[in-house]
């Protein structure tokens, strides 16, 4: 692609991305309300139900991602991206017209066959950046159009509500369709046919897929300091209306609210700090600096006492989100182009596998801490194990780079993210 093309490229990509973050962003104030009304439960205990749907979505989107990211390696990253965003929206008619608990799994499930627009935005995006510095800021605009999305979403969702708790899910579907629409007609191709590779099962599918890090040992270290890194903040994402809804009583307006906040910070740190620390730090530097706030975040909200504590608390962990795409960097400047969306399915299927287990684990540990059988009250157990998980991450991933730095010293740019990508990749 020539400069000009590459530059609509990512504002075809992010406006994609915004609108897809809005549709699920819509719906996250009202889904557990939803859940605790079909199931006729209390807040807390429904929260272990709502974690049920967060692993169907997971373990199908864990079978499937695989699958998608390599047919994007051979037929290219925009139609697989444009069937994930159509199966979103037939999920999001499927949820808002759901009569039993039942049907939300059906509509889960299809959304997690076909949710590949992540993935396939993020294999995009390395098939565009022509180095290290500029893939980690580009990394970054995923994250900003996550904390739009989030800004926008959320609001809008608890908005809708008044009219109901049915209302967001069909707003949802709507924006999905139109954004389908959108990229049919405007988002061009990034993976050139010179860069495409014959499609092969058996690396297409979910364990292979994850046999795909151990080819070089270095990505494979460091991909478990990425799966703690997503397990971890499943303590924030699996629960976090569950646990506002039931330890501070908010209404659904307040659930909103604070989500518009997580997507203020997430957008300046995404589409602002990065692209102005990375560069300065270097990725090494910001992965040790995330990760630490992160923790940090996460200590601080298993102590919170009253809501506001809640919004001052967001401020260090969303500035973790610095750790991201300095750490997506790091991994994907070991790959070649026509192998991205192979790493990419690989690590969203790590990141699947985290939301298969992560909400069972922290909304399991909330039910069971704001229940009778506990031997002590604590509501903000479950963000006490994310912070566990982010210290393992950092002590994890400094062993890895410290080793490639002796042993590997031409992944030195790499690491440090100090210069550009070589046309093939360091081993």
């Amino acid at each position: 692609m020539q400069t000009t093309n590459k530059k609509a490229a990512l504002g075809f990509i992010f406006v994609t991305l915004l609108i897809d973050v809005m549709g699920w962003g819509l719906i996250i104030p009202v889904m557990a309300d939803l859940v605790a009304e079909l199931k006729g439960l209390p807040i807390n205990e429904a929260s272990t139900y709502g974690s049920y749907l967060l692993t169907a979505f997971a373990a199908t989107q864990f079978v499937f991602a695989p699958l998608l990211g390599n047919l994007s390696d051979r037929y290219g990253r925009r139609p697989v991206l444009l069937f994930s965003l159509l199966g979103f929206g037939v999920d999001y008619i499927i949820l808002a017209l759901s009569p039993t608990y039942g049907w939300l799994f059906a509509g889960r499930i299809i959304a997690g066959i076909t949710g590949a627009s992540f993935t396939t935005a993020t294999a995009y995006i390395a098939d565009i950046s022509p180095d290290e510095t500029s893939k980690a800021k580009n990394f970054g605009m995923i994250g900003a159009a996550f904390g739009l999305g989030f800004v926008l979403g959320p609001a809008l969702g608890a908005l809708l509500a008044t009219w109901g708790i049915r209302a967001p899910f069909y707003a949802a579907a709507v924006l999905c369709l139109v954004n389908c629409l959108y990229g049919y007609f405007l988002l061009p191709e990034s993976l050139s046919k010179e860069n495409r590779r014959p499609f092969e099962w058996k690396r297409a599918n979910p364990f292979g897929s994850l046999k795909f890090l151990t080819k070089h040992p270095e990505i494979g270290g460091l991909a478990v300091g990425f799966f703690l890194i997503y397990l971890g903040a499943q303590a924030v994402q699996s629960n976090w209306n569950f646990f506002t809804i039931y330890r501070f009583n908010w209404s659904e307006k307040m659930v909103g609210i604070s989500l518009a906040v997580v997507g203020v910070l997430v957008g300046a740190v995404q589409g602002g700090l990065t692209r102005v620390v990375i560069p300065k730090i270097g990725n090494e530097k910001s992965i040790y600096l995330g990760l630490g706030l992160y923790t940090l975040g996460l200590f601080l909200f298993a102590i919170a006492t009253q809501g506001w504590m809640m919004f001052a608390f967001l401020v260090p962990y969303c500035l973790g989100g610095l750790c991201g795409p300095s750490l997506q960097s790091v991994i994907s400047g070991h790959v070649p182009s026509n192998q991205q969306g192979e790493l990419q399915g690989a690590l969203t299927s790590l990141m699947s596998l985290t939301t298969v287990i992560g909400p069972p684990i922290m909304s399991g540990t909330f039910a069971y801490f704001t229940s009778a059988r506990a031997p002590f009250h604590f509501p903000g157990i479950h963000f006490l194990i994310g912070g566990v998980c982010m210290l393992l991450s950092i002590v994890i991933i400094n062993k890895v780079l410290n080793r490639e730095k002796k042993e590997h010293p031409e992944l030195l740019e790499v690491i440090k993210g100090t210069g550009g990508l070589s046309e093939t990749p360091v081993h």
